[in-house]
C-alpha cells in the first residue's frame, strides 16, 4: 500500500512539474515573440527606416541620409516629377543643414503596396510633420529591407533679387557658381536646389552692396516645388556710394565751359551771343535713393540745381547783360552690378525748364 501510495505522489509531481514546463515554455515562446516584435519595430520596420533618416540629418550626415535607398534624385527621376532637371545639389550637404531634434513616428499605415510614416520633429525650432511613403525593397538574409518609394526631397525654386550672391543657413553661395549657366546666368531667373525634407532653410543676403531682414522656409512635404522670392534691399553704405559717385559725376559736369555740358542733364539755351565762355557750379546736389529693379538698381527721379555765370551780347542793340541763373534740373539712372562684385553706374536726367 506504501508502495503504490509512493507511485501516485511521484505520478503528481510528474504532471506538476510537466505542467509548469508547458506554462514557462509558452511564456517562453511568447518572450521571444514579443522580443522578435520589438526587434522588428525598432530595427526592421519601415517606421524603423524612417527614423534611421530622420536621425542622420539630425546627427548632420547628410551624405549618408543621401545614401539610403529610394532617397537620390537624377535628372530622369526629376523630369518624371514634373520638376527641373537641372536642379543643383549644392544643398544636399551637411554645411547647408540645420538643426534637426525630437524625430518621432506617430502613425503608420499600410496602402496598398507602400507604407505611410508620418513623423513629427522640431526643425530650427519650428514643429512639423512629414508624411513618407516606404516600399519593401527584398531582405538581407532574414532581415527586411526597404527603400523610399517616393524620394524624401524637394526642390526649392529660389529667386534672390538685387544679389548673385546670398547665405543658406551660414552657407555661402552665388547663383553664378550654382546655376547650370555659369556666368550667363539669368539674375532674375529661379534657380532650382534640392533640399531635404524635413529641413529648415533659412535665407538672407548679406553684401556690401544689399541686404535682407532673411527668410526662413520649412520644407516639409517630399517631391514637391517649392517657390521662394527674396527682395535685396541696398545697404546705407551702397547708396552712401552712390551719393559720393553722383557728386562726383555732377561736379566734372561743371567743368565744362559750354551751355550744354556734354552726357550731363543740365544745359542753357541763349539766342543771342556768348561774350565769355560760361562756367557751372552745383548749387543744390541731389539727394539720391537706390530702389530694386530687377537683377540691378535703379536711381529714381531726383531734384537739383546747377547755377550758371556767363556774359551775353545782344545781337539787337549790341547791349552787354551778365547773367547768374540757376537751372533746376532732374537726376535719375540705373546700376548694374558686374561679374566681379563692382557697380556700373549710368546717370541720364533732363532740365526741368525745357
Amino acid at each position: 500500500m506504501a508502495a503504490s501510495t509512493r507511485m501516485r505522489r511521484a505520478g503528481a509531481r510528474l504532471a506538476v512539474d510537466l505542467t509548469a514546463l508547458s506554462v514557462i515554455g509558452v511564456l517562453l515562446v511568447a518572450a521571444l515573440g514579443a522580443g522578435a516584435a520589438v526587434l522588428y519595430r525598432e530595427f526592421y520596420s519601415p517606421s524603423a527606416f524612417v527614423m534611421r533618416y530622420l536621425s542622420l540629418l539630425e546627427s548632420g550626415r547628410a551624405a549618408d541620409a543621401l545614401a539610403l535607398p529610394g532617397v537620390a534624385l537624377d535628372s530622369a527621376d526629376l523630369s518624371a516629377a514634373g520638376m527641373p532637371e537641372t536642379a543643383s545639389d549644392v544643398l544636399l550637404r551637411s554645411a547647408a543643414l540645420t538643426s534637426l531634434t525630437d524625430a518621432r513616428v506617430v502613425s503608420e499605415e499600410q496602402d496598398g503596396v507602400d507604407t505611410v510614416v508620418t513623423a513629427a520633429y522640431t526643425a530650427g525650432g519650428h514643429d512639423g510633420t512629414t508624411t513618407f511613403r516606404v516600399r519593401d525593397n527584398g531582405v538581407i538574409g532574414i532581415a527586411p529591407t526597404w527603400r523610399f518609394s517616393r524620394s524624401p526631397l524637394s526642390v526649392m525654386n529660389l529667386m534672390v533679387l538685387g544679389s548673385m550672391s546670398f547665405t543658406i543657413n551660414d552657407f555661402v553661395l552665388d547663383k553664378r557658381q550654382v546655376a547650370p549657366e555659369g556666368l550667363e546666368v539669368d539674375p532674375v531667373a529661379p534657380l532650382p536646389m534640392l533640399v531635404f525634407s524635413p529641413g529648415l532653410y533659412s535665407i538672407s543676403v548679406d553684401t556690401p552692396l544689399a541686404t535682407t531682414p532673411g527668410l526662413a522656409v520649412l520644407a516639409d512635404a517630399p517631391m514637391v516645388n517649392v517657390p521662394v522670392q527674396l527682395q535685396a534691399q541696398p545697404t546705407e553704405e551702397f547708396v552712401a556710394v552712390v551719393q559720393e559717385r553722383v557728386e562726383e559725376f555732377l561736379t566734372g559736369c561743371t567743368a565744362q565751359q559750354v551751355l550744354q555740358p556734354t552726357g550731363c542733364p543740365f544745359g542753357y539755351v541763349v539766342r543771342n551771343r556768348v561774350e565769355e565762355l560760361p562756367t557751372w557750379s552745383i548749387t543744390q546736389q541731389p539727394q539720391v535713393q537706390v530702389e530694386p529693379d530687377g537683377a540691378g538698381w535703379r536711381i529714381p527721379d531726383a531734384q537739383a540745381t546747377a547755377h550758371i555765370d556767363l556774359e551775353i551780347r545782344s545781337l539787337f542793340d549790341g547791349s552787354l547783360r551778365e547773367v547768374s541763373e540757376d537751372v533746376p534740373f532732374v537726376l535719375n539712372g540705373t546700376i548694374d552690378i558686374l561679374p566681379d562684385g563692382t557697380a556700373s553706374i549710368r546717370l541720364g536726367g533732363y532740365d526741368r525748364t525745357g
